[in-house]
């Protein structure tokens, strides 16, 4: 007689089981879209049978709701470890800009899914992504407000809104790999993007810009015009006033 598997085997199997179908609901929801997924589809997708999926969960909004959640979990823990770490404004602006950008690189179909699907579609609607989305923008808020209270900020910046145009401007970085403006399979668009949206950003908010707290990201292929030679005499006025002519002397007779 063949023997019985234990609870940890079978706990593990079940686990693997509800992973698989929630991968084969993100390849769908990708591919289609929340409203022209069906279950059925994310059955087939799994190669399970059509109930299985019933069994781990009740609906395709349940499905939704599980993407969203595992997804943004490990994104706010990634971004409140660079938020919450030592370090100048300037290198966690930067690091944040590049968890974001490198779960794009490592699973796109998740972060399409997330951006068009659950951050601006009615679906999300059936999903409490208000607070998910206020909980990050409160949390880098803070990183703002250590960072202006130890000078790095501008006085006239606001924390809380500086937050909000960070991932602002994030989002629409990638929604335009995701959308297809960009070509998602071109890494060096990919890092030009992540460091251009830091870069810019930081020059609207660091006090005297970012040149002042760290070198701007080199970027390959990009330009850079060398700076103007100073003429000698730097401090004489660059125009001067033409000299008044000499008085000629009277002519005798």
């Amino acid at each position: 007689m063949g023997q019985q598997k234990t609870a940890p085997e079978n706990g593990t199997r079940e686990s693997e089981r509800r992973r698989t179908i929630l991968r084969a609901a993100i390849d769908v929801f990708a591919r289609k879209g929340y409203h022209g997924c069906r279950i059925a589809d994310v059955a087939k997708e799994a190669g399970v049978a059509y109930g299985l999926v019933y069994h781990y969960f009740k609906n395709k909004d349940e499905l939704l709701e599980t993407v969203f959640e595992t997804g943004w979990s490990g994104f706010i823990a990634r971004a409140r470890a660079v938020a919450e770490s030592e370090g100048p404004l300037v290198e966690k602006v930067r690091r944040i800009a590049d968890v974001a950008f490198e779960a794009y690189r490592v699973d796109p179909r998740a972060v399409k899914v997330l951006i068009l699907e659950i951050a601006r579609s009615p679906a999300g609607a059936r999903i409490n992504r208000q607070t998910a989305f206020v909980d990050v923008i409160r949390l880098s808020a803070q990183m703002f407000t250590h960072a202006k209270e130890a000078g790095e900020l501008r006085p006239d910046v606001d924390p809380l809104l500086a937050s909000a145009l960070l991932f602002g401007s994030i989002e629409m970085g990638l929604t335009a790999f995701v959308v297809g403006l960009a070509d998602a399979r071109d890494a060096v668009m990919l890092e030009r993007a992540k460091a251009q949206i830091a870069d810019s950003f930081l020059h609207g908010v660091l006090l005297g810009g970012a040149s002042s707290k760290a070198e701007p990201a080199k970027h390959e292929g990009a330009k850079h015009e060398p700076p103007a030679a100073e003429a000698p005499g730097d401090a004489a006025p660059l125009k001067r006033e033409k000299a008044a002519p000499k008085a000629r002397a009277p002519k005798r007779g």
